[in-house]
């Protein structure tokens, strides 16, 4: 098996008759999930999605795959496929749109809607083409066909691209299920005919690589779901993706049962829903759902709600109600169910908000304790079933961190697939089909871009290092003035600390300290403030190491008169 090395360089260029294929995210990381192939020195890519940020990145909104390479050449993108209408493979399309909003997207009827209510709020009108399962559409040197894969929202799609290169399969997010909701399964059959023609490149979900045997049914969830709401009190809350249909049409259908109302809070969240029950992706019975304002008009136990933050997202409208910032209070005997998986990374978030609930008298149901949600990714049984349909020639596992990805080519490698034919890459690591053999060229920047309010690419990590350690440990201001010529002190020091768990008076103890250094420089002729500045810094910031054991932001001003 094939893997990047942190020394690759640039890749070459691409050769005539090959296709190069440039992750720019999802390979290490669950989410932002972004390909692109190029052929002719023409380019296609397959999703466009984002990452949602963990506890070490303080103020971030989102984070983004890096457009650098794309930049100059988006006259060159024939067009973006959308595989499906989850966050993390469509919340990045507006900022791409925003250097080029002609690039046509390519998407399922639900996929497409989504899209374009999100863009909507960008005010950005885009070109689209719907497309459907078996339909094939060439998008310049792409002939693209299009089959259908069962997963956690309708209209999932997966690709075969066709070049003169070779025959590329990208699976998007799928899984096998048997018993859909939808009566949508994933099209094996067209898989084998791909199969029968040769696939040259496949690139496949690696989420639940590491998972044995088999996805359970999205059905196998009823029967806890009529089981919760027929033990419920007062209220049920329910927190789910804002684009999971199937698991919110589970919720619609236990609460018609037991004679309650449904009210979807959150802007996404009515959206979405919105959207599914008017394309008919979601049925929703005459009555049941109601605005949220009409709530307090029904008694409690006749009361749904339907909303997002089952991530832990401290803005989300389960989090505000942990928090009690929310105008939806939770009482005494209140059911909450968090009707989702823990993405990797936001474990101690979700259980904060589990904790917080639960301390206001809430029955928290989850994961842990019932069978709420099951994963719309195939495990390592659907995998090996797949891939001994497919026989891929190359195999590139996709969407998972590390320990996905590798699972994944082992898998690949027990059915048949040579161990040097099996890339495992990250983001912006170069593959190129030359021959019809897979291999490693290069790498290209692909690094986080952090959405921060109306800020889009601005924060460094740099500057997320000092929002860590402001908060984890404070900050220590310290203002001198000094004589501008000889740099003998004239006022000051003066030394203030906020968040750094240190009174102000304790740094009495340091001040001569600082005076002495001062002093010292001035005779040695030292007057420029920035020096003056790293010297007080150093000074302050070993005396709070020393006594203290803490590194503190130390801000020290110098003003000369």
């Amino acid at each position: 098996m094939s893997h990047p090395h942190p020394e690759l360089g640039a890749p070459p260029k691409l050769s005539p008759g090959s296709l190069r294929v440039t992750p720019l995210g999802g390979l290490g990381e669950i989410g932002r999930n972004m390909t692109v192939f190029e052929y002719g020195g023409r380019l296609l890519i397959v999703d466009c999605g984002v990452l949602f940020p963990e506890e070490e990145q303080p103020g971030i909104d989102l984070i983004l795959p890096d457009f650098t390479t794309l930049r100059n050449r988006l006259d060159d993108v024939e067009a973006i496929v959308l595989t499906h209408g989850h966050e993390d493979h469509i919340g990045a399309v507006p900022y791409l749109l925003r250097l080029k909003p002609d690039i046509p997207l390519i998407g399922s009827k639900l996929t497409l809607a989504l899209i374009e209510a999100k863009l909507q709020e960008h005010r950005i009108r885009p070109y689209t083409l719907e497309v459907a399962e078996g339909q094939r559409e060439v998008l310049g040197a792409f002939d693209c066909e299009f089959i259908a894969v069962n997963h956690s929202i309708p209209d999932a799609l997966a690709v075969a691209i066709r070049t003169p290169a070779g025959m590329v399969v990208h699976t998007g997010d799928f899984k096998m299920d048997q018993l859909p909701l939808d009566n949508r399964l994933t099209d094996l059959h067209a898989f084998a005919r791909l199969s029968e023609e040769g696939i040259d490149l496949l690139l496949s979900d690696s989420t639940n690589a590491e998972v044995p045997g088999f996805t359970a049914h999205e059905r196998d969830i009823s029967s806890v779901m009529r089981s919760v709401f027929a033990g419920a009190q007062r209220r049920i809350i329910v927190a789910s993706f804002a684009s999971h249909v199937h698991r919110i049409q589970q919720v619609l259908d236990a609460a018609y049962e037991y004679g309650r109302r449904v009210a979807f809070v959150g802007r996404s969240m009515v959206r979405n829903m919105g959207i599914a029950r008017d394309l008919g992706y979601l049925r929703v019975p005459p009555g049941l759902v109601v605005d949220v304002k009409t709530l307090d008009d029904l008694p409690d136990h006749e009361v749904v709600l339907v909303c997002t933050g089952s991530q832990g997202e401290p803005m989300a409208a389960l989090s505000r109600m942990a928090n009690r910032d929310h105008q939806i209070r939770i009482v005494q005997g209140d059911t909450v169910i968090l009707a989702s998986s823990l993405i990797p990374g936001n474990e101690n978030a979700v259980y904060r908000v589990i904790n917080g609930l639960t301390r206001w008298g809430a029955n928290v149901v989850h994961k842990g304790n019932a069978k709420v949600h099951v994963s719309g990714h195939a495990s390592a049984g659907e995998l090996l079933y797949f891939y001994n349909i497919c026989k891929p020639k190359n195999l590139m596992p996709v969407h998972g961190e590390w320990r996905h990805l590798r699972a994944n080519a082992e898998l690949g490698a027990l059915t048949g697939v040579p161990k040097d034919r099996i890339v495992i890459a990250e983001d912006g690591v170069v593959v190129d089909l030359v021959d019809g053999k897979a291999k490693i060229v290069g790498k290209v920047q692909a690094g986080y871009v952090y959405v921060d309010g109306l800020s889009v690419g601005d924060v460094t990590e740099g500057a997320l290092k000092d929002r860590r350690i402001l908060g984890e440990e404070g900050i220590v201001s310290v203002f001198v003035v000094v004589d501008s010529t000889t740099g003998k002190i004239v006022g000051g020091p003066h030394v203030q600390a906020r968040g750094s768990g240190i009174e102000d008076g304790a740094f009495d103890a340091v001040i001569p300290k600082v005076e002495d250094a001062l002093n010292k420089s001035a005779q040695d002729g030292v007057v420029e403030p920035h020096q003056l500045q790293q010297l007080i810094r150093r000074t302050i910031g070993k005396w709070v190491s020393d006594t203290y054991r803490r590194r503190p932001m130390i801000l020290p001003v110098v003003v000369e008169v």
